[in-house]
């Protein structure tokens, strides 16, 4: 009989083993689980500080881009309303003197007939 009560203590020993470890890697997961969670939780809000900065430099650098581009094309339409009254007077003054002047290329024709 005591030989029996010996298998029955080593078998459930056995079985307790295997229940305890089974336990164990469960709560070691479980607590992985809600280390990387916390991690990630934490690291939210320095990772949208982050990509909030890097937004706000790309939007800062385009917008100085976009005023340069707005400062040249204003120039650039001044020069090209000056050339225009510039060749007109010219035009005018050859006129004026018998002269005919050469016809404007196909843009400038194109631009007066349709303002584009």
């Amino acid at each position: 009989m005591n030989l029996w009560v010996a298998v029955i203590g080593m078998v459930g020993t056995g079985l307790a083993a295997a229940f305890a470890a089974k336990a164990t890697r469960a709560a070691s997961r479980a607590t992985a689980d809600a280390t990387r969670a916390a991690a990630l939780a934490q690291a939210e809000p320095n990772q949208r500080a982050a990509d909030l900065a890097a937004f706000q430099a790309i939007r800062d650098d385009m917008q100085g881009e976009i005023t340069e581009m707005r400062d040249e094309t204003r120039s650039l339409k001044s020069l090209v309303r000056s050339f225009a009254w510039y060749v007109s007077e010219l035009t005018s003054q050859m006129r004026s003197h018998g002269i005919e002047p050469p016809a404007p290329p196909d843009r400038v024709t194109e631009y007066n007939r349709t303002g584009v």
